[in-house]
């Protein structure tokens, strides 16, 4: 699948950062801007509400830099689906960022699970940080399917997990496990994996 951003378009953000729909090339920057960007809270309730706004994004634009096999779509103009396991910490955030857009033709949607064994048809499964704990039998639930896992905490229970997300020094920072991407069969773009800190792909003693 070829990655492609949505309709010509701009939204203004709660966090006044302006987005637009972007080729490849403006999806980079994007990203790589939010890769260096200082969160710069006044307080918790500020702090999950950003966080979780630039988390967001970056859903996004991992959706345009990720290729699925052909076989991961049973037709051209079923949705890509943007799955949620465990309480949903986004808010509206993620609904809104990804209205009205596509990738590769494909429109976005989100999708929640109340347990591993609800799963079905995924292709970004989020792991919310109150998941990470039954991690390994999230992934056992998807083992060989091609679903792009991201999970909220970065810690050596989630280091199979493909993509994961960390905060630290008041920013948010993404690892890949480029290892667990091509044993489902998903492809990242160079350009994700340039502007990603490496991760080992072995889980490492605590």
């Amino acid at each position: 699948m070829k990655q492609e951003g949505g309709a010509p378009g701009s939204r203004q953000l709660p966090f006044d950062v302006r987005r637009s729909t972007f080729d490849v090339r403006c999806s980079l920057l994007l990203l790589c801007a939010f890769v260096l960007l200082s969160l710069n809270l006044g307080s918790a309730k500020a702090q999950v509400s950003r966080e979780y706004q630039l988390k967001a994004v970056f859903l996004y634009n991992f959706a345009q830099f990720t290729d699925w096999p052909t076989n991961a779509f049973a037709d051209d103009k079923l949705p890509l689906v943007i799955g949620i396991i465990g309480p949903d910490p986004f808010g509206s955030a993620l609904e809104e960022t990804i209205r009205n857009e596509t990738v590769a033709g494909h429109p976005l949607t989100i999708q929640h699970y109340p347990s591993p064994a609800d799963i079905k048809t995924c292709h970004i499964l989020f792991i919310t940080q109150p998941e990470v704990r039954h991690v390994d039998e999230i992934l056992k639930a998807i083992d060989r399917k091609p679903v792009l896992t991201v999970s909220d905490a970065d810690n050596p229970a989630t280091a199979q997990v493909m993509i994961r997300f960390a905060v630290e020094n008041n920013k948010v920072h993404f690892r890949i496990n480029t290892e667990a991407a091509r044993a489902a069969n998903v492809s990242l773009s160079s350009k994700l994996l340039r502007v990603a800190e490496a991760a080992p792909s072995r889980r490492s003693a605590p």
